[in-house]
């Protein structure tokens, strides 16, 4: 749909020749827009409340600025994840308007703001390890990003359990809990048992030799006994801040 039609519809919804529900209908099936290297779904957001994302890796600089360009200019939220620091960089250097994030590797753009009523409580971020932190990260700024109000409890895994608990306040406060761990994976049962609130258990990569690049962890989260947690992906932190904003979505 092109601006004129745009127009033309919205103009039809103020006259009464077109009901709101028959235009939202109209709006949720606007078109792509083609590049020669990618097919952007700008409307992604009005069908699914969450944009397209740019999956970064693999993707060279020049790919990465020309499709964040192109959702810049839409006014909606723009980012891209999985981007080391150099390739970052020439991103940045060729378009401006980006913050970069470097322990996430992301690129973020038109930012929403945290008090724009879009949620209706707190995210809360937990990492077992500090070695958690990048995925951890990951799933802080793709929630905060969305426009969530996003807090973290970071290193604070169950060969410490003093520390987690000295957070307590501050996990009873949220409507939303991710919780990322390596090695074992034990700290979202741990969490689990805590709240009454889903929790978004995060298996990262992070492990000796028979943590199997993070599928120990995976196993111990899906095996998990305590009620309420769900889990995804290894190294999936753009998937659970996803999943949390889709949970403290207003």
């Amino acid at each position: 749909m092109d601006l004129g039609k745009l127009k033309e519809l919205l103009e039809n919804v103020k006259t009464g020749r077109c009901e709101i529900t028959e235009a939202l209908g109209i709006l949720k099936q606007l078109p792509t827009e083609n590049l020669e290297f990618a097919c952007l779904d700008h409307h992604r957001h009005l069908r699914t409340g969450f944009p397209e994302v740019v999956y970064g890796e693999n993707k060279s600089s020049a790919q990465i600025a020309e499709i964040l360009a192109r959702m810049l200019a839409q006014g909606g939220v723009a980012l891209a994840t999985r981007v080391g620091p150099e390739k970052a960089a020439e991103v940045t250097a060729r378009l401006a308007g980006l913050v970069y994030h470097e322990e996430a590797r992301m690129l973020v753009g038109n930012q929403r703001p945290a008090d724009g009523g879009i949620g209706r409580g707190l995210i809360l971020v937990i990492s077992a390890g500090t070695s958690d932190i990048p995925v951890a990260e990951e799933a802080r700024i793709t929630a905060t990003s969305l426009g969530h109000k996003v807090e973290r409890l970071y290193d604070v895994g169950v060969a410490g359990i003093h520390r987690l608990l000295a957070g307590r306040e501050l996990i009873e406060q949220a409507t939303v809990l991710i919780v990322v761990a390596g090695m074992e994976g034990a700290l979202p049962s741990v969490v689990g048992g805590l709240v009454d609130k889903p929790v978004i258990a995060v298996p990262t990569s992070i492990g000796y030799g028979t943590g199997f690049g993070g599928i120990a962890a995976l196993l111990g989260m899906l095996n998990s006994c305590a009620p309420g947690v769900a889990v995804v992906n290894i190294d999936n932190g753009f998937g659970a801040g996803c999943m949390a904003a889709a949970i403290d979505r207003a």
